[in-house]
């Protein structure tokens, strides 16, 4: 099975707070980011974690893809944000889909700086394909 997996470390976030530490907001946006990349959502879980001494707590979005799935951590008192996307091309070739939604995620959260990974998984042509990209 071939499959596309980006992942993208952002820091110096500048978006408005509440992406950072509202789980239901964050996680309604990535359901609607992922249908209009032309993705199908399938579940969906999404949790925020208590406060500490340095601010409020984070959040995490999970949203389970018919092709994979897409998973956002936040850190608000470090104004950073992990993603993760994976499609998994075994009827069709997803990636352009997953790269469209990469970029909807970074453009809602305008970081300062961007650190991309992309990695192609599974066989091709018979071979183990472990492409690292940045």
């Amino acid at each position: 099975m071939q499959g596309l997996h980006l992942t993208a470390d952002l820091h110096q976030c500048q978006c408005a707070p509440q992406w950072l530490t509202d789980a239901d907001a964050l996680g309604h946006w990535c359901v609607q980011a992922v249908a209009s990349a032309g993705l199908q959502a399938v579940a969906q879980l999404f949790h925020t974690f208590p406060a500490t001494p340095q601010g409020p707590g984070g959040v995490t979005a999970t949203v389970l893809l018919a092709e994979s799935h897409l998973c956002v951590h936040t850190w608000p008192e470090q104004r950073a944000v992990t993603l993760d996307v994976y499609v998994c091309n075994f009827g069709a070739d997803h990636s352009a889909k997953a790269r469209a939604l990469m970029e909807a995620l970074c453009r809602l959260f305008a970081p300062g700086q961007v650190q991309p990974h992309q990695l192609l998984r599974g066989m091709r042509d018979g071979h183990e394909s472990v492409t690292a990209k940045r």
